[in-house]
């Protein structure tokens, strides 16, 4: 054989070479790549219809069953070529092969945590997204409403049935037994509040102390109904010692600038928005302070039978977490799910709580109904109640008051915690109302 016939074998081998790639990639690659893609939208549209609609998923049943067939022709068709690879090709294969197992494990995974044995994830997820006002679809997109309402049903929490006791409260009183007492009085005497830092689940924490309960007042957007204000700026129009977010507020365009408050919203005894809250939720009521400064739970309250009930400031969230001294009955999570969280609560010798809990990254989930409950109920609270959070959850000081926390600054106020919303970009949002500690 002389070397033009060498030459025209070669051609012909490279010729049938570049066939059964080819045939590989059409036959086995592509498969292997769509199919486990195709699995796990095939196995999200059995559960929910929301993600992948009708008819999308019937396309989706018939190209996974093409690529199955196509994989199966590809295991007869293409033979697994015997010659010597080159250090290169040997290289591309056992990448290839790491990649596509790692792509099978993410989806075998993925599938896992939404639809496996375990439900802790599940769980997280429903009950999290369910709580929220503009995030629902997260959950909806892949679990139909029956088992939503399966979650659901079995994380709430139950109240205590019962009107606030304020002859609970007594201002007189000042004594500590144990650390939580300790941390919370032992204090300078000029001191107007104390911060202590926690850590819950991971995350940092911040409960400030509020000596003189009188301090403690509702500030409200300037642009009611229209706008949200940062607190930082409601702070700062007040002249605020410290502030922490309110109330609810409705936010229909979801752009995060909500100016509505939910429910009854009164500030210095002057009637700011009557809605009928219990529509919107069937947990939490007014959480109001009275003219005598004590902190007051109160579930189906009108505004003026609030007034009457002598409130000057009050806004509307919840769920309560504890009334006259005894927590509510949480099962699971509370059916809230983990986020940020901001919670009020007073003691019975009348200091007010104020707690915020980060949950900055995709690594520290934030807090749930039973991490605020037990932090409120360590630390002396009779009464308490959650208040908005997730992206909204900000306590904000004067900026000389902050140095000592790291913390963000809008010119006067600093954030002293860590705000982020939903894409966890790290920043705050315009809300209706917010918790203020005024000077006088």
């Amino acid at each position: 054989m002389n070397y033009s016939d060498k030459t025209e074998v070669l051609n012909l081998d490279e010729i049938k070479f570049k066939k059964k790639d080819k045939k590989k990639v059409f036959f086995r690659i592509i498969p292997i790549i769509m199919i486990p893609f195709l699995v796990v939208l095939t196995i999200i549209s059995t559960h929910s219809k929301k993600l992948i609609i009708v008819p999308i998923n019937y396309v989706v049943y018939i190209l996974l069953s093409l690529f199955i067939y196509l994989l199966l022709i590809g295991f007869f068709l293409v033979k697994k070529n015997k010659t010597n690879k080159s250090k290169k090709q040997k290289i591309i294969s056992v990448v290839t092969k790491v990649v596509a197992t790692i792509y099978i494990l993410g989806c075998s995974s993925f599938l896992f945590l939404l639809y496996g044995p375990y439900d802790n994830f599940r769980t997280w997820l429903i009950s999290t997204a369910m709580s929220t006002m503009n995030h629902q679809y997260l959950c909806k997109w892949f679990y139909n409403d029956k088992e939503i309402d399966k979650v659901i049903n079995s994380n709430y929490i139950v109240e205590v049935n019962e009107e606030t006791d304020t002859d609970l409260i007594d201002m007189k009183t000042e004594k500590y037994d144990n650390e939580y007492e300790e941390k919370i009085l032992k204090r300078d005497k000029d001191d107007k509040y104390k911060i202590i830092e926690l850590e819950v689940n991971g995350q940092k924490a911040y409960l400030a102390a509020i000596y003189d309960p009188a301090l403690v007042k509702v500030a409200v957007t300037k642009n009611l109904g229209r706008q949200g204000q940062y607190v930082t700026k409601m702070a700062e129009d007040n002249k605020a010692l410290l502030a922490v977010n309110g109330g609810g507020f409705y936010d229909p365009g979801n752009n995060s600038t909500g100016g509505m408050p939910t429910g009854v919203t009164i500030s210095n005894s002057k009637i700011i928005t009557d809605n009928n809250y219990s529509s919107y939720t069937q947990s939490g009521g007014l959480i109001g302070m009275t003219n005598d400064n004590k902190l007051v739970l109160i579930k189906g309250a009108t505004a003026r039978k609030a007034l009457n009930m002598g409130v000057r400031d009050g806004v509307s969230w919840g769920p309560f977490l504890i009334i006259n001294g005894k927590k509510s009955f949480i099962k699971g999570n509370g059916g809230w799910g983990y986020a940020a969280r901001t919670a009020i609560g007073q003691r019975s010798d009348g200091i007010i709580l104020l707690l915020v809990v980060n949950s900055n990254s995709s690594r520290t989930k934030g807090a749930d109904m039973v991490d605020l409950t037990n932090i409120m109920y360590n630390y002396g609270a009779i009464n308490a109640a959650n208040l908005d959070g997730g992206t909204s959850t900000v306590m904000v000081l004067p900026n000389k008051e902050s140095l000592k926390y790291i913390s963000s600054c809008e010119k006067a106020y600093c954030y002293i915690n860590d705000p982020v919303d939903g894409a966890l970009r790290h920043r705050t949002r315009g809300i209706a109302t917010s918790i203020i500690v005024t000077s006088k």
